[in-house]
């Protein structure tokens, strides 16, 4: 998978809108296989007009490094999917709660071409991986 600079670099490198989209759903196909285990509610992304699951999986610490798998049953969503997870997954749980996801979304232009509904489902998976690394650091009861 990508990392977010790689996934900035290649934006900056499409001049065209529809390449882009054409390049975040190319994203969304790299994705590894999701569990087929963790495709329930528990997992699901409530917020998102698409379905998306969302497994979170903590590593040891006070402020432990915390990996993300996801999915959706839509095509531009999984490329959303690998975004967030480009620019999340695999950092600490304090990185995560201070990464201002609207900043990544802005400068890739995203916040300009996402449908309302897009753009909520985009927050509530954003909202849903800060909280699970604000229980990670024992911020939330």
């Amino acid at each position: 998978m990508p990392t977010i600079e790689d996934i900035r670099n290649d934006f900056a490198f499409l001049d065209d809108w529809e390449d882009r989209y054409r390049y975040v759903i190319e994203l969304g196909q790299e994705l590894p296989p999701y569990p087929e285990s963790a495709r329930n509610d528990s997992h699901k992304v409530r917020g998102c007009v698409s379905q998306v699951w969302l497994n979170t999986n903590l590593g040891d610490g006070h402020d432990p490094k915390i990996t993300f798998q996801g999915d959706s049953d839509a095509h531009i969503v999984r490329g959303l999917v690998a975004i967030l997870l480009a620019l999340y997954s695999g950092r600490r749980a304090s990185e995560i709660v201070s990464t201002d996801a609207e900043i990544t979304l802005r400068e890739l232009g995203l916040d300009e071409h996402l449908t309302p509904q897009r753009s909520n489902g985009v927050r509530s998976m954003v909202k849903r991986m800060k909280h699970d690394a604000q229980l990670a650091l024992g911020a939330v009861a």
